[in-house]
Order: C-alpha cells, then structure tokens, then sequence
C-alpha cells in the first residue's frame, strides 16, 4: 500500500534487496539484532521518464505438456 500510495503522490520508487545486508546495520549504526531486507527508494521520477509496456507471455510459449 506504501508502494501505491507514493506513486498516486507522483513519486517513482525502486524496491531493492541487496545481499548481504549487514552492511546497512554497520553504517547505520543499528544494533545486531535488527536486520534490514528492504531498500525502498523514493524520489520524483524524470521528466523524461516512461514505463515500459511489459507484456506477459502466453503459456504454450514458455511450457509443454506430456500426456500419457
């Protein structure tokens, strides 16, 4: 819901997952017992910018049935 909200904002975000992420505790200065797993980066997009019009493939193109 944050993800939608932030693009109705009119803001672009980038979720990523890097591993390891014990790196994020050293720099941020977080105790080992909390563990990041998200990097949620948020800003205005280019003016530029475009979506790309990313299709599904149908599934006889990426699968076969063996009937007996």
């Amino acid at each position: 819901m944050l993800i939608t909200a932030l693009h109705e904002a009119g803001l672009a975000t980038l979720t990523h997952t890097p591993s390891p992420m014990k790196f994020l505790n050293e720099i941020l200065g977080r105790p080992k017992n909390e563990r990041p797993f998200l990097l949620l980066v948020v800003g205005y997009p280019h003016a530029d910018a475009e979506v790309p019009d990313i299709q599904r493939k149908s599934l006889q193109s990426f699968t076969s049935f063996i009937e007996d």
